[in-house]
């Protein structure tokens, strides 16, 4: 068992939960808990090692999960309470931390519908609109400068599992202009702007979201082929992850009703 948070394992884990840097250096990066455990059990995903309690262990949750990782080829180390109140980004860590490698689901060839994501800084924001986005079907998200890691902690927890499923990938705004210039890039923008139902989502197209508190980018804005707005009364806009799932699940309304 692993008992002081100055052993080499416990650092490199460490490192992995609070520098970006690290873990881009590394390819690897950190999921915590029962749920995403199963998560990246279930969907097959590769994983290196696992930390856990013995408390964990002793449970039947415990013992089931630690039996499936390790028929998985993950390395199991056992660690005291204190050295996985150090190595968890929570409070009250579940007693299971896993490091696994950096991956994505396979990217589309041809995605009739994409999610811009215009350098959303907030870890708690950008999680939600992933969850959001695999709810609503999104074949495909791209990042562009400036938005926070998609493997930050807090990121990957609010998520929930987002990652497992969501395939994304970085491109710079001359990219995305060349590569589906036969896309409608819809800008969400507060105030003005066509009312997001008036809007044909059918078509090949993509939705560029920023965050509300600076607004959109001069890259994402010259891009934009039209302004969409959520109306809205009384107060002055709506939390980028709340307006970027009314926008998605819009777009499966019109998929749906298309069929019928």
């Amino acid at each position: 068992m692993i008992t002081s948070i100055t052993n080499d394992r416990v650092q490199y884990v460490s490192l992995l939960q609070t520098q970006r840097r690290a873990r881009r250096k590394a390819n690897q990066f950190v999921i915590e808990g029962v749920k995403l455990s199963v998560e990246a059990l279930d969907n097959n995903a590769p994983v290196d090692e696992v930390f856990y309690t013995l408390d964990f262990a002793n449970s039947d949750t415990g013992t089931a999960l630690l039996d499936r990782f390790s028929r998985a080829g993950a390395r199991l180390m056992a660690v005291d309470e204190a050295v996985m109140q150090h190595i968890s980004d929570t409070q009250t860590p579940q007693g299971i931390l896993a490091v696994l490698p950096t991956f994505s689901p396979p990217l589309p060839e041809s995605p009739e519908f994409i999610l811009v994501i215009d350098g959303i800084a907030d870890p708690g924001n950008m999680g939600t609109i992933m969850r959001t986005a695999v709810g609503a079907k999104v074949p495909l998200v791209i990042v562009t400068a400036g938005t926070v890691d998609l493997l930050n902690p807090k990121v990957v927890r609010s998520a929930m599992g987002a990652h497992f499923y969501l395939p994304v990938t970085q491109m710079s705004w001359e990219g995305m202009a060349s590569r589906f210039s036969d896309h409608a890039f819809f800008l969400a923008s507060v105030g003005n702007g066509t009312p997001y139902y008036r809007v044909n989502w059918t078509q090949p197209s993509a939705l560029i979201v920023s965050e509300e508190a600076h607004g959109a980018s001069s890259e994402a804005t010259r891009l934009a082929h039209v302004h969409v707005t959520i109306p809205i009364e009384r107060i002055e806009s709506l939390n980028v992850a709340m307006a970027t799932g009314i926008l998605l699940f819009e777009r499966q309304r019109q998929l749906a009703d298309a069929l019928h």
